[in-house]
């Protein structure tokens, strides 16, 4: 198999027809001022010695060694070797709650922002395990597929926010649901959902999803964010500046509560554990030392694993392609002047 080990160079090829335009440019400059200073029948009387095609042939040069490097920098590489690497672990999904509620302050520097933060560090922390991620409000979306790309996580994690579902609500039966239906059946492998959550206004029904999850072998544990007195919601504009806070219709603050009721019965009907977020601990490390004691399970995943270099095949002739336009001169060569004087 053939691939570029750093493809995103390749992009320097767009520079080419710019190249070859500004040269033209260049070359009608020169032509227009020569032919000011003097007619055209006069430029082989005045410059008898100059070469029309050897510029022409050192500038072919030049773009054909241009274009070799780009391809040398971008490290063409060939694949030698292909085996099947068999990888040991668990699947994970973790279900995050982005609605509005969620960028209550009580937990700095905002519920969602300290969810986020420890799901990063959980990540860093995973060897092998697949995980997944859903975000969740009114409805519920899978935002990273099972996948063992922790960087890809990592990468979309960090684009997630309040605006990732733009349906109010908290709807933590249906996203547990698509947790369920979106593992892979054919894997023999040990599964949980975390889901983190303030848990206010739940949607769907847990008392018939719960069971479904415990019956497929799946643990469910839980984290809850915010306080149970309640905080206000704030408001931003589209600066980031905050603005004030969200009020109900009679113009009254609105309070984000956790509901720990809702969460407690998640964790312990689902076989799994509940935990209170705090601003110093990080809650998603306990549950990582829990499912590190889970089973683990082997998958198999074909993989190209042996690449070699072939850059080399391209950075030699740009080499000597770059000493030959070096040596190249501007003047025409003793071979067509004696041709040129002969027929004469």
């Amino acid at each position: 198999m053939f691939r570029f080990a750093h493809i995103e160079y390749l992009n320097a090829l767009y520079l080419l027809p710019v190249l070859v335009l500004l040269y033209w440019y260049l070359w009608r400059k020169q032509k227009k001022r020569l032919n000011e200073f003097a007619k055209p029948a006069m430029h082989r009387i005045l410059f008898p010695l100059k070469s029309r095609v050897k510029p022409l042939v050192k500038f072919g040069i030049l773009m054909f060694a241009y274009v070799l490097l780009v391809f040398a920098i971008a490290n063409p590489q060939i694949g030698s070797k292909i085996e099947e690497v068999k990888q040991v672990g668990i699947d994970v999904y973790i279900l995050l709650d982005v609605s509005l509620s969620m960028t209550a302050q009580d937990i700095k520097p905002s519920r969602l922002e300290k969810a986020k933060h420890d799901i990063a560090k959980l990540i860093r922390k995973l060897r092998g395990d697949r995980i997944g991620l859903i975000v969740f409000s009114g409805q519920a979306y899978v935002q990273i597929p099972l996948t063992t790309d922790y960087a890809a996580a990592n990468l979309f994690l960090s684009a997630v926010d309040v605006s990732t579902v733009p349906q109010p609500g908290t709807a933590i039966g249906p996203a547990i649901e698509l947790a369920m239906n979106s593992f892979k059946k054919d894997d023999d492998t040990k599964k949980a959902i975390i889901v983190i959550t303030d848990g206010e206004d739940h949607e769907g029904d847990l008392d018939k999803i719960i069971p479904k999850a415990v019956e497929k072998g799946i643990q469910l544990y839980a984290i809850g964010l915010g306080s149970p007195a309640g905080v206000p919601i704030p408001l931003y504009d589209a600066s980031g500046k905050q603005t004030g806070y969200k009020k109900d219709r009679y113009g009254k603050v609105v309070l984000t509560k956790l509901d720990e009721a809702t969460l407690r019965k998640i964790a312990e009907e689902g076989n799994g554990k509940y935990y209170l977020a705090s601003n110093n601990n990080n809650e998603l490390e306990e549950i990582y030392k829990d499912l590190a004691k889970i089973e683990k399970s082997e998958f198999g995943a074909t993989k190209i694993t042996d690449y070699e270099d072939r850059f080399y095949f391209l950075l030699a002739p740009a080499i000597f392609l770059l000493f030959l336009e070096f040596f190249i001169g501007n003047k025409k060569s003793k071979l067509i002047m004696k041709l040129n004087k002969s027929g004469k």
